[in-house]
């Protein structure tokens, strides 16, 4: 403690600065000097850590609604898949967006045409459906489409729903005729 106090007693006599303006000084000179260190050093090595490529995208032809369902990435080792006007694009190279998480999640694994159009994150218009969209719906539309088509590769199409003619009765060639028909006299 002597010694420090004889520091102190000996600053002003050698500089004629009182001890807290020749610290003060002391602590400019020092910030000074390693502001202009840190702008003429070398940056410090980036380590860069080597990423996946993305496999190329896959030809997955025509699938139906449910099956495009199975590429919403939940399952990291499918691709992602989204359907624009029934055409179904690999969106795998922005997971970031269209991957679990993302902003625009919902869209994958559907055909989310009418849901583009409008600018719309409601269940109900994520659905391939563009009937009734206003012309500037439709404008919008085709600008998704596309920006899709500019940036994306085109996998497959989406089937047409068929499941109102799947569950239409269909009459068979060798059907019997109906007891109305069978009792009508034939003229011969």
């Amino acid at each position: 403690m002597a010694f420090v106090n004889a520091t102190l007693a000996l600053i002003p006599q050698y500089t004629g600065l009182s001890a807290g303006t020749f610290f003060t000084i002391i602590g400019l000179v020092v910030g000074i000097y390693y502001l202009i260190l840190g702008l003429f050093a070398p940056p410090p090595p980036v380590k860069y850590v080597p990423v996946q490529p993305l496999p190329p995208p896959a030809q997955v032809g025509e699938l139906t609604a449910k099956e495009l369902a199975a590429y919403d990435g939940t399952d990291p080792s499918k691709p992602l898949l989204m359907a624009i006007k029934g055409q179904i694009y690999d969106v795998s190279q922005s997971r970031a967006f269209y991957g679990t998480g993302g902003p625009y999640a919902l869209f994958a694994g559907k055909d989310a045409s009418r849901a583009l159009a409008k600018m719309s994150f409601e269940e109900k218009d994520l659905t391939g459906d563009t009937e009734g969209l206003s012309s500037y719906e439709v404008e919008a539309l085709n600008d998704w489409e596309y920006k899709f088509i500019s940036k994306y590769v085109k996998v497959g199409t989406v089937k047409p729903n068929t499941a109102q003619s799947e569950d239409a009765p269909t009459e068979s060639p060798d059907a019997q005729p109906s007891s109305s028909e069978s009792d009508t006299p034939k003229d011969e």
